[in-house]
């Protein structure tokens, strides 16, 4: 009986694709995570600008809605693998010349951000091969295990990223972007070494009604457009990763080290309810145990917001970390399962721009707020809308709320 746990614990792992996979994506992760905390970091120090903080979330967003019809249909006609890898070389180009600039002593804000929009251009690419590729790599049996297990990973280098970060950036403001492009480079040999999955068909002719599929069946399907939506606007309004570099320095006293810390924490919650999902996976109350998690999200944003005491502050922020894990494990699932293979790309492409709407829009609308209103009210006001989100969507969408097992629906093949 042991043994058989243990097998479906690891499920995903018996397939020598995934494995490559999950191990790209994870170098690719802590190299992201990296270079994010030492960009932020720099900015501060360089400008003391909450609001150029904001500005980076802004800048590596845009590309994503811009360009949402185009890399939708790439991800769903083109090799993923080979998408992913080249868009992670992109991504080491950026961070080197970043490294470049520090090297010469220089970090002038607007070339910096010109450098993260084109960052942001190739995650707005990479983002929908990568999230389509992963179902090619797995059994529908072993699905949920794979996203459990992608989502562990993810948390995990965002634990190990932002701390080696600090550490590194302690050392000096170049050490950490030469590390990162090393690790991208590692994350790109490994994705270009996945096998190739089976043929999805014939790619069919581009047109119009191709390129709006994924935004139709987002529209057709409310479960789907529930779980994307839910995730928009509760982090749009909750995510306080921008403002951390404000609260290590100038309220909890922190220093770098401990901004690394800090933005470990939420991943340090993540992860353990992650491997949690991946050994005891959610079989029942599947909708309400999505609402839970943005709802614990919510208010552990609000405690973290007015907390002047570091260990308090850890402590919400390892709740937001697992209330957050929840709501990904189960909206992650819900959008693979509910989702047909020939669409997925676009609806994937949709779908990052919503995250990163919540995430790197979200950095925008903290940093703004904070410029007029200070950090902590922009922190506590986020997470009462949050709250507000939750209960307003679990009205809204009561199919969604309703589900009771992450399982592929009928009508998906």
């Amino acid at each position: 009986m042991h043994s058989q746990t243990q097998s479906g614990r690891f499920a995903a792992f018996r397939h020598s694709s995934y494995l490559r996979f999950f191990v790209s994506r994870f170098l690719l992760t802590f190299a992201v995570q990296i270079t994010s905390v030492s960009v932020g970091w720099q900015m501060y120090d360089e400008t003391g600008s909450a609001l150029y903080l904001g500005l980076i979330g802004l800048v590596q967003f845009l590309p994503s809605p811009v360009l949402m019809l185009v890399t939708g249909t790439v991800a769903d006609r083109y090799n993923r693998r080979a998408i992913m890898a080249a868009c992670i070389g992109v991504l080491g180009a950026c961070t080197a010349a970043i490294l470049a600039l520090t090297l010469a002593g220089q970090f002038p804000p607007f070339v910096i951000f010109a450098i993260l929009l084109v960052l942001g251009i190739a995650r707005a690419f990479m983002g929908p091969a990568v999230q389509s590729l992963a179902p090619n790599l797995v059994p529908k049996e072993d699905l949920g295990n794979a996203v459990a297990w992608n989502s562990s990973a993810w948390q995990t280098a965002t634990i190990v990223g932002p701390v080696t970060g600090g550490l590194l950036y302690g050392l000096g403001a170049s050490v950490p972007y030469s590390v990162a492009v090393l690790l991208f480079i590692a994350a790109a040999v490994l994705a270009l070494l996945i096998p190739k999955p089976a043929s999805r068909g014939p790619a069919k002719a581009v047109g119009l009604e191709t390129v709006l599929a994924g935004f139709r069946f987002i529209w057709s399907e409310k479960v789907v457009l529930g779980a994307i939506s839910l995730d928009l606007f509760a982090v749009l309004l909750g995510g306080a990763v921008a403002l951390m570099p404000i609260y290590a320095r100038d309220i909890l006293v922190l220093g770098p080290l401990g901004l690394g810390l800090l933005r470990a924490a939420p991943a340090i919650g993540a992860i353990g309810m992650a491997l949690f999902l991946a050994s005891v996976p959610i079989t029942k109350h599947a909708g309400l145990f999505l609402f839970l998690g943005v709802a614990v999200f919510g208010a552990a944003t609000i405690v973290f917001g007015i907390s002047q005491t570091a260990w308090i502050s850890i402590i919400a922020l390892l709740f937001m970390g697992a209330g957050d894990m929840i709501s990904v494990y189960v909206r992650e699932t819900l959008i693979l399962l509910w989702t047909p293979d020939e669409v997925r790309g676009r609806v994937s492409a949709v779908n990052m721009v919503f995250v990163g709407a919540s995430n790197e829009l979200g950095e925008f609308r903290a940093g703004t707020m904070a410029s007029v209103f200070g950090a902590v009210a922009a922190v506590v006001i986020g997470g009462v809308g949050t709250l507000a989100v939750a209960g307003l969507w679990s009205l809204w969408f009561p199919k969604l709320r309703n589900i009771d097992t992450l399982e592929a629906p009928k009508h998906v093949d």
